[in-house]
């Protein structure tokens, strides 16, 4: 039997400039009901924890946003019920969370205190030597991704003049009069997440998040990573047109849209990369690579074919250091597991889960 997808993404990035955090969009302190903040070391059951949590609530026929670690895809960093109005998350570092109405909405989840202590005395060297060397390869990752985005802010610069910009505005336009249809009551709202991330497994992308929440799907073919003017213009227009967004920032420039996507419409609008194409056919698509300037794209050809070879090359780079760390990780989750006790875990799951169902 076929699965429904999920809806997962991101709220963390690996970036040039280091751990890039979305972690205060989680869910509106002011509008939220109950947001649980994990706390405790690697392997003690938080997104165990987390994983029971959400499948209950699916269990309940409730929708469940799954929010994936940026360094470990399988694992999980948070769960967020909308209807519950009620958020699980991992609030430890490099994602700390902090409570802005402490009792009244966030409560602290303490797993560290599932940890038998005097077990974890046995391993202590091998704990301590497995902290070393971790945090050098993020800071190489951080340094590779650097430099590739310096080689794509190089191509962009190149081929994004203002005559292309000018192509984008007037098809967004031409967009936003056939899809978008106008409101008579207030301003849409957008919220940030990633829909993808560079990852020890590679540089990934939940598409699937994208056929879960819309049927209609605009894919943006966009090999030289000019899609932004475009998407922040049809973003723009959505939300004052009353609809909701989700602004999906990309993970090499956080400071610029890579995705957006309108489920209130049933609408996506997806960039499409040689290394991360739309999988499926899409509802329409846009080439955006054909907007550049035929002459200046032929002039500029074994440049831009260097470019993408070196720019690969640096993610590769990064890739390597995070799974680097990742091993890492997994050792000193390995050393760990043992000396956790997961009764107690699964039963501060249940307590959850009771609290949140008495709720519906």
């Amino acid at each position: 039997m076929q699965t429904e997808p999920k809806v997962c993404f991101y709220l963390g990035a690996n970036s040039p400039g280091g751990f890039y955090s979305l972690y205060d969009e989680l869910l509106r302190p002011e509008e939220a009901r109950s947001i649980y903040i994990l706390k405790g070391g690697p392997g003690c059951g938080k997104s165990s924890l987390m994983r029971r949590v959400g499948a209950a609530m699916e269990e309940h026929g409730l929708d469940v946003e799954y929010i994936v670690c940026s360094g470990d895809p399988d694992s999980l960093d948070a769960v967020v019920i909308p209807a519950l109005k009620t958020a699980l998350v991992d609030g430890t570092a490099p994602h700390v969370v902090e409570p802005k109405y402490p009792g009244l909405v966030e409560e602290y989840v303490n797993l560290g205190a599932c940890y038998d202590r005097e077990g974890l005395q046995g391993v202590r060297d091998g704990l301590m030597g497995c902290m070393k060397g971790y945090k050098g390869c993020y800071q190489r990752a951080y340094r590779c991704l650097t430099a590739a985005a310096q080689i794509g802010e190089d191509v962009r610069a190149l081929l994004l003049t203002p005559a292309v910009e000018a192509k984008m505005a007037k098809r967004a336009r031409g967009i936003l009069s056939r899809e978008i249809k106008k409101g008579d009551g207030e301003a849409g709202r957008a919220v940030r997440r990633f829909l993808g991330a560079v990852t020890w497994k590679g540089a990934l992308c939940n598409f699937e998040t994208v056929e879960a929440l819309c049927r209609r799907v605009y894919e943006l073919s966009d090999p030289y990573g000019m899609a932004h003017p475009m998407l922040s213009q049809l973003a723009a227009g959505a939300l004052a047109a009353g609809h909701d967004a989700i602004l999906c920032p990309s993970p090499l420039y956080p400071d610029r849209l890579e995705h957006l996507l309108l489920p209130g419409l049933s609408l996506a609008f997806v960039t499409g990369t040689p290394a991360l194409p739309w999988p499926k056919r899409p509802y329409r698509r846009i080439r955006v690579d054909a907007m550049a300037d035929a002459e200046l794209l032929h002039r500029s050809r074994a440049r831009l074919k260097f470019s993408r070879k070196v720019s690969a090359a640096l993610v590769d780079e990064a890739v390597d250091s995070l799974a680097q760390a990742k091993a890492m990780h997994d050792e000193l989750e390995k050393l760990y597991n043992p000396h956790v006790d997961f009764g107690r875990v699964y039963e501060k799951a249940e307590e959850i889960i009771s609290s949140l169902t008495a709720q519906m």
